[in-house]
């Protein structure tokens, strides 16, 4: 069985979930550490443009997004599961909830004034600058919201948390789900921002319950060139997929030339072929000098599916 590797950073909070999501399922993994900013020359030979963070690589097949890399990860290894039986619609609600709504108001917090002076303190004016420029291009043009608005959005969000962790040890129950990496995530990096933990004092058991997250753990990890990860996709061949499962929402048939693009932050489009279609994902083959032919994949919500027009 092809090894786990995720390309990552130490600070990004998706790929925290993910390490996390690694420890709960005691899996072993291998480490690439990508930049935080563009260029990402290495990421965009896997990809072909997306560049988000984190990836999920496993042989000459490109997982994006971390919704699809959870199904992933449940599928490899399905015990203790991401998505207890009964729940399963319920986890997925809350945990779409937490990447988009929870997120975005715990990263308007995060980098208010005070806490981008003390994440960026050990750093030069112009590395500040730089991830600043990097992440608007990110936005492309897309507001963003103001501090004391994201304060308040905050605090709701973690009063909400909160109620649904008070009197059991996760979100949804006995058990945690999806939705407990989902919420976690995003805590743990404002967290981390020591002149604006302060957030969750009112907010007590939220306490508890990240220290029974950060409990799992990150798995068993090791380190891995991302030449060598390159290398390894070149020499791999892609998963077969069954193409009998094709959902066609769009008129566009398997085989045809298509770009895969988030439909928010990121949106950079990865242009391929369209193998596969399932009714939760996308999967295109592409071909680069490196790292030789792959299949990417990106889960259908979120993104946006385009065929690309004959010159």
């Amino acid at each position: 069985m092809s090894e786990l590797i995720l390309h990552h950073y130490p600070t990004s909070p998706f790929a925290e979930k993910i390490r996390t999501v690694l420890g709960y399922k005691k899996l072993a993994w291998k480490s690439v550490i990508i930049p935080r900013i563009m260029p990402k020359p290495d990421v965009v030979a896997l990809t072909g443009g997306y560049r988000r963070t984190p990836l999920l690589q496993i042989g000459a097949d490109i997982y994006c997004d971390t919704a699809l890399i959870c199904d992933v990860l449940e599928h490899r290894q399905g015990a203790p599961s991401l998505y207890p039986q009964g729940s399963t619609g319920a986890v997925r609600i809350v945990a779409q909830w937490a990447d988009s709504t929870l997120f975005w108001a715990a990263m308007g917090y995060s980098f208010s004034p005070a806490g981008a002076a003390y994440m960026f303190k050990d750093q030069t004016p112009e590395e500040a600058k730089a991830f600043a420029e990097d992440r608007a291009k990110m936005r492309a043009g897309g507001p963003r919201m103001h501090p004391s608005d994201a304060t308040s959005a905050y605090r709701s969000c973690l009063r909400r948390i909160a109620s649904m962790v008070d009197e059991q040890p996760f979100v949804l129950g006995g058990q945690p789900s999806v939705a407990d990496f989902s919420c976690y995530h995003a805590l743990w990096f404002t967290k981390r921002i020591a002149p604006l933990a302060g957030i969750f004092d009112a907010t007590p058991s939220l306490a508890a319950w990240m220290g029974r997250m950060a409990a799992f753990g990150h798995g068993s990890a090791s380190e891995l060139g991302s030449a060598d990860a390159i290398a390894l996709a070149a020499k791999s061949t892609p998963a077969a997929l069954d193409q009998k499962k094709f959902q066609d929402d769009h008129g566009i048939a398997l085989g045809s030339k298509v770009t895969i693009t988030a439909e928010s932050f990121g949106l950079e489009a990865t242009e391929g072929e369209l193998v596969a279609a399932t009714r939760t994902r996308y999967s295109l083959r592409r071909s680069d000098p490196r790292a030789g032919t792959v299949h990417v994949h990106f889960p259908r919500i979120g993104y946006q599916l385009r065929a690309v027009k004959a010159a």
